[in-house]
């Protein structure tokens, strides 16, 4: 299954006021791993950007000038997403944001959710942790992910700490999954077709018994823990005498 976990910057919080992108980033999952596969591109807004939102990214009009503009970089941003599931930590904001783009580009575009399935994370979130911070520096402080360099907000670098907590969130560990196939929350799906079961006519094991040595072997191993455990060997116990 194929994943891209999304963030967006902006010039402020309301599309509906004009507000518009300045910033996208995503990484690639592919069977909840990272794929190594990324997209990273700052936008010129053509307007200026709210004073409250440049203290949480950091992000000037200066800094967007010779940037391009959303309609020359739309094709690329589409391409790569493709029809991936998008996991998003409050995916309203984003997709109401990129949707307005769509629609300044044609009225009768459809919802991004049209193309692409959505996760939102802080729904999630809030589902696993009722009454708690679910914001991505409260999660990643909860499941032990490094957001030390997060001194200020980035699409691309949120994105790629939002891929960590999604994987742990869903999840728990994955680099460690023994070749089992993975479900879409991350479980091992081990039934049904994923079943492999043994022919009941196969030929039966051998059973190879211990040598006379192997077992003088054994005893001595025994009698050695017997000594250095203070009597307290539980194997020994168990051997007749």
């Amino acid at each position: 299954m194929r994943q891209i976990v999304l963030d967006t910057e902006t010039t402020g919080l309301e599309p509906a006021l004009g507000h518009r992108i300045i910033e996208i980033g995503g990484v690639e999952l592919f069977n909840r791993r990272l794929t190594g596969r990324h997209y990273h591109q700052y936008i010129n807004p053509e307007r200026e950007i709210d004073a409250g939102a440049i203290e949480v990214h950091g992000i000037t009009n200066n800094m967007l000038a010779d940037k391009p503009v959303f309609s020359r970089i739309v094709d690329d941003f589409l391409n790569f997403i493709g029809d991936a599931e998008l996991v998003i930590h409050n995916a309203p904001f984003d997709i109401g944001f990129i949707d307005a783009e769509l629609k300044r580009l044609n009225p009768q575009a459809a919802s991004l959710r049209t193309r692409c399935p959505v996760v939102d994370t802080l729904a999630l979130a809030r589902g696993k942790h009722p009454g708690q911070k679910n914001n991505l520096d409260a999660l990643c402080k909860r499941y032990g992910v490094d957001n030390s360099q997060r001194e200020l907000h980035g699409a691309l670098l949120d994105a790629e700490i939002l891929a960590d907590v999604y994987l742990l969130m869903t999840g728990g560990q994955t680099s460690l999954l023994l070749g089992g196939n993975q479900d879409k929350d991350g479980g091992d799906n081990n039934s049904g077709a994923g079943i492999r079961r043994l022919n009941v006519n196969r030929a039966r094991l051998p059973v190879i018994q211990a040598t006379a040595a192997e077992l003088e072997a054994h005893q001595e191993k025994l009698a050695q823990i017997q000594k250095s455990s203070g009597g307290q060997c539980v194997w020994l116990a168990d051997t007749p005498q």
